[in-house]
Order: C-alpha cells, then sequence, then structure tokens
C-alpha cells in the first residue's frame, strides 16, 4: 500500500531530501507552491502534508486547510522551519513534526521514522468496511458511574474499522456525546456491546464514532473482521522506535531522549524491559522537544500498573547505570485528556509529571533545565 504526502515548498535542496527519504518508507511525494497546496487539499486526500515556513502566512493556511479537509484517518502535519525560536508558535499552528533547516539525509531518516509510524497507523485506524446492520444506541447524558441512562435510539451501521464507525441514527447526535451501541456482525462475526464518542455529527443522523475503553477481546474481534471482510489488506502495524535512551522516570511519566520523537497529545505504547521486569503502558506525549526527545504521561492505570511501575523503578535506583531496553509504538495521533492519568490521587507527589503538564510557557532550555534540577535534586534526597 503506497501513502501519499504533499510537499508545500520553494526550496529544491530540501526538497531533493525529503523526496527519497519518503519515497524508501513508502510514501509518494507530490511536490507545489503555496496557492496550488490551497486547491489539492480540497481535491485529494493525503496522508502526510509537509510544509515549508519560510512564507509562514501562507504556511499555517495550509496547515488549517491540511486539518479542515482531512477526514477519516487524520494527515501528519510537517513543518520547515528555520527559526528554532518559532518551534512553539508552529506547534500552536497544527505541525505535528518540524524539521530544522537546512535538513540533511540522517535528520530527515531520523525525524520521519515516527511520522512514518504514524501515517501507518492512522490509515489502519481510518481503514474502514462497508457494512449494513441494525445497532441500538443508549445516550449517556451525563451518568453516573459511565452507566449510560438516556434514551434509546435506533440506527443502521454503515462502516466499521476497529477503532471506530460510521452510522445513520433516527434522530441527530451531538459531537462530543457519550453513547453505548449494540450490533451484531453478519457472517457469524459476533455480538458487540461497545462504548464510545461521537466524533462528528451531521444533522441527517449520520455521525462518527470513537471506541473508547474498547476491551482487548473486542479489538481482537473487530480487528479479524474488518482484515477478513476488507477487499484489499489494511497497513501493517508500525514498527516501534527502539533508538531511545529513559532519562527520567516516575510513576506518572518519564522523558525519552530519542531523535525520532511522536507529536504532542499523540498516544504511544511504551514499552520497557530490565533484566527480568517488563513493564507495558500507554501514555500520551505532552511536550516533544523536535530531533531531542519527549515527555509522556502515562495513561490512567490500575493499582497493579503503578505497582509495576514502581518496582520498575526501585531496580533502576538499586542498579546505578543500568538502562533498560526501550521500544515505543504510536497508537493514535491525538488522545484526549481523559486517555491519561488525570485521575492520579493527590497525595502523590509527582515533580516530573506536574513539569509534562505545564511546560507551554518554557523554552526547551528552560524545560531541559528544570529537569536537571529534579534529577540532581533527587539525587541528593537519595543520598
Amino acid at each position: 500500500m503506497t501513502f501519499q504526502a504533499l510537499l508545500v515548498s520553494k526550496d529544491d535542496d530540501a526538497a531533493a531530501v525529503l523526496t527519497p527519504v519518503l519515497s524508501g518508507s513508502g510514501v509518494g511525494v507530490q511536490s507545489c507552491g503555496y496557492p496550488d497546496a490551497l486547491v489539492r487539499l480540497t481535491e485529494q486526500k493525503f496522508d502526510a502534508v509537509i510544509v515549508d515556513y519560510d512564507d509562514p502566512h501562507s504556511a499555517a493556511l495550509v496547515l488549517q486547510n491540511a486539518t479542515q479537509h482531512s477526514s477519516g484517518n487524520s494527515a501528519v502535519t510537517v513543518a520547515l522551519l528555520s527559526d528554532k525560536t518559532r518551534v512553539r508558535n508552529v506547534f500552536g499552528a497544527g505541525a505535528n513534526f518540524v524539521l530544522y533547516k537546512p535538513i540533511t539525509e540522517s535528520q530527515a531518516q531520523a525525524s520521519l521514522r515516527s511520522a512514518t509510524a504514524l501515517i501507518k497507523r492512522e490509515r489502519r485506524r481510518g481503514f474502514r468496511v462497508a457494512v449494513q446492520v441494525p445497532v441500538q444506541l443508549r445516550l449517556h447524558n451525563g451518568a453516573q458511574n459511565g452507566e449510560p441512562n438516556g434514551p434509546e435510539v435506533e440506527g443502521i451501521l454503515l462502516d466499521l474499522s476497529e477503532d471506530g464507525m460510521d452510522l445513520l441514527s433516527a434522530q441527530p447526535l451531538c459531537p462530543a456525546a457519550a453513547i453505548s451501541a449494540r450490533f451484531a456482525l453478519p457472517d457469524g462475526g459476533g455480538d458487540f456491546d461497545i462504548r464510545g464518542e461521537v466524533c462528528w455529527a451531521n444533522p441527517n443522523g449520520q455521525s462518527g464514532i470513537r471506541f473508547v475503553d474498547l476491551p482487548d477481546n473486542l479489538h481482537t474481534s473487530l480487528h479479524a473482521w474488518v482484515t477478513s471482510n476488507a477487499q484489499e489488506l489494511p497497513p501493517e502495524e508500525p514498527d516501534p522506535v527502539s533508538e531511545c535512551k529513559l532519562t527520567d522516570l516516575s510513576l506518572g511519566g518519564c522523558y525519552v531522549e530519542t531523535a525520532s520523537p511522536f507529536p504532542e497529545r499523540s498516544g504511544i505504547t511504551l514499552g520497557l524491559k530490565v533484566a527480568d521486569i517488563e513493564v507495558e503502558a500507554e501514555g500520551m506525549v505532552r511536550v516533544m522537544h523536535p530531533e531531542f526527545g519527549m515527555g509522556i504521561e502515562f495513561a490512567s492505570a490500575t493499582p497493579a500498573q503503578r505497582a509495576q511501575v514502581a518496582r520498575f523503578i526501585e531496580f533502576l535506583t538499586s542498579q546505578p547505570g543500568t538502562m533498560p531496553e526501550l521500544l515505543i509504538t504510536p497508537r493514535a495521533l491525538a488522545a484526549d485528556d481523559s486517555y491519561v492519568n488525570s485521575g492520579q490521587p493527590q497525595e502523590m507527589e509527582d515533580p516530573l509529571l506536574e513539569l509534562l503538564r505545564h511546560h507551554e510557557s518554557l523554552s526547551q532550555e528552560e524545560f531541559l533545565q528544570q529537569l536537571r534540577q529534579q534529577r540532581n535534586s533527587e539525587e541528593v534526597a537519595s543520598q
């Protein structure tokens, strides 16, 4: 399966570096100027949009249109930037990744490794199979304990993916509404009772639903059904990023040095291994420093999972200099705040997590300075 990227730049040197790197990862490249890009975004679907910030106003307009015209799986956005002091502004304008100019081949390969992994993951998440079966919806309407207490609504399932579905309901749904959905797939595909959130909704009753808290067994069943009923196979799962160094770790999060960081607010799965201890944790990237590293907040965890992380930290503390194996795999380009550990006990102090959550006002140098200060304070306290 070939992916498509739109490269919006007048810089021939940058295009000469990026095009072969992307092509080597199975991503075809179309190049154009700023005005032509706005037209192409309305006419074609792109998996990635790469825009040069030599013209900041035009670049911001392209990023805005790339987001507006993205439906189903989202386009991964990359900004080419000469002025590093503008990186926070560029992220705020909608860029997922930043490549600093002038761009070298090794830099492009490292930075685009994570971008390509997310392109594959987003295409996989958006890979849908048409199916028309009845679906019974129940609205939550602010229910206690997450139990549905709203009216029942009849609908028809239109298409299905591993992570969501499109449907047509007897009455319009409200965006961001929490729902429960029951349906049975044909040909022995099984019965499903799934919680979800309305991502978008039209007045005619057509809506897009994102599944929430999907159990592993249901995800496996959906994956099997989608794969066996698809006219073409969905993209393969992306390979994890392995060139990572864990520098800071707490019960609530961690900081990882890597030339291939994932975007802020992206959902990831992090695998840690040292000796006979293995920890797998899901999380959200809270802060991303291009070409250097990222800070990750762990997703909501059970007491058993927190105990596992605590045991991992205790082992690393008792074995100075031990470097754990680390693998990071993308789960979604955008994760919402309900995904992460917002319910962490208030009495649990976690300076690292607080730094990750309040990084917006800090430059990369200021953030890393505070990170080093925390590290030194912990070393003094442990002596």
